[in-house]
């Protein structure tokens, strides 16, 4: 609640939890889009360049490939960090200066 000169008023605050989308979450919704976006385009110029069918085919090879590959980056988590298992061992760079 915020208070202004007596009166008081919610604030929406968000669920802090990312946008699901068809079980796409947060910024793969975006990689889904232009996935599917890309197919379109490719299917219509193996339709024009190649025939219809080839087309057709394209743009379920294309899709299908596209939406694997978001799932599985998915899978993984929304940002993209390095899970890198064992100790590490940091030695300083300074050495303290002993006074006289």
């Amino acid at each position: 609640m915020i208070s202004s000169k007596g009166k008081e008023f919610n604030v929406y605050k968000g669920l802090q939890r990312p946008l699901i989308f068809k079980s796409l979450k947060g910024k793969f919704i975006y990689w889904g889009m232009g996935c599917i976006l890309l197919a379109f385009v490719g299917a219509i110029l193996l339709a024009t360049l190649i025939h219809v069918i080839a087309g057709a085919i394209g743009l379920i090879v294309i899709a299908l490939a596209g939406m694997f590959f978001i799932l599985s980056k998915q899978k993984k988590g929304l940002h993209s960090k390095t899970r890198s298992s064992g100790t590490y061992i940091i030695t300083p760079q300074f050495r303290k200066k002993q006074s006289r």
